[in-house]
Parts: C-alpha cells; sequence; structure tokens
C-alpha cells in the first residue's frame, strides 16, 4: 500500500514560495534556473522569479505510474546554453535520485561553472542529496496537478490508498 500526502494549490504555492526564499537567503547568484518537466516546471518558475534570472525546462521521463520507475530518458533539451553558468537545478521532489543523477550528468557535458539542486521535498532513502530542500518525506507526494491521474490510478485498482490526507 501506497501512503499519499496531498497537496493543495495554496499549500503548494506557499512551498514553492518557501523553497524560493530559501535558495535566495542562501546568497549564491545563479544565471539560470532549470525546471525539471512536469513537476519542477511550476517551482521554477516561481524560483526563477524570486531570483530573477532566466528559466529554462529539460523534460525527463522517469515515471511509469505511481512507485512504478524506470531509467531517467532526457526527452528535449534546453534552449538556453549552459555553459560557463551558474545553474539551479529545480524540481519537486527527488525519490531514489536517478533523475536528478541523470540530469546533472547531462549538464556537467555543457560545462556550467557550478550547478546546484533545490526541491520541494526528498526521501529518505535517495541517493541524490540536493542542495536545498524543505523536508525529507517518506510518503508519495500527490501535487495539486496530479490529483485527476491518482483519482483514476485509484479507481482503476491500480494503487491501494493507505490514507487519503
Amino acid at each position: 500500500m501506497v501512503e499519499f500526502k496531498y497537496l493543495s494549490w495554496p499549500e503548494y504555492g506557499n512551498l514553492a514560495e518557501a523553497l524560493a526564499e530559501k535558495v535566495r537567503s542562501a546568497g549564491k547568484q545563479f544565471d539560470l534556473v532549470i525546471g525539471i518537466a512536469r513537476g519542477g516546471m511550476p517551482v521554477a518558475m516561481v524560483v526563477s522569479d524570486h531570483l530573477g534570472v532566466r528559466v529554462d525546462f529539460i523534460n525527463v521521463k522517469s515515471y511509469e505510474g505511481v512507485a512504478k520507475v524506470g531509467a531517467p530518458r532526457i526527452l528535449s533539451t534546453l534552449t538556453e546554453a549552459v555553459a560557463g553558468k551558474n545553474v539551479l537545478l529545480v524540481d519537486d521532489l527527488v525519490d531514489k535520485g536517478d533523475t536528478l543523477e541523470t540530469v546533472i550528468e547531462y549538464l556537467t557535458r555543457q560545462h556550467p561553472r557550478s550547478i546546484e539542486t533545490a526541491v520541494l521535498f526528498t526521501k529518505p532513502w535517495s541517493k541524490a542529496k540536493p542542495d536545498y530542500y524543505l523536508e525529507v518525506l517518506d510518503k508519495w507526494v500527490v501535487f495539486p496537478f496530479e490529483l485527476s491521474e491518482i483519482n483514476r490510478l485509484i479507481k482503476s485498482g491500480e494503487v491501494v490508498v493507505e490514507n487519503k490526507h
């Protein structure tokens, strides 16, 4: 059984703002924020807005359902040049860490000056340790933009819910 943590839009917005403030208050200057699509896109937009820097996105697929993870694959690339820039890589959460590691590897080959990472949540078992995060959490987080998807999986019986809030 999977235990879920459901987030409302207001909660999600508050978390994105809190992460942006955590990064901003650390004082490091970034040239580019890169969000990992899909979940990192809204968070990256908030963070880039707070930092006053450009934002770009990289599309990576690894989940094939709830808790069904395949090898991360980069499906699209960036439009911004990364070479020589201080990059902040942003996602909604880090589970095992494979996606974060894959994207860092990919970006490193493009010779940025530095890469740091920021996420809302990290799992206790993750092998990738983000530089900035808000909470270590062992539940499946249901973000407000994926509520219908989760409800379809629950209705189909593919996912059994331990708690709904």
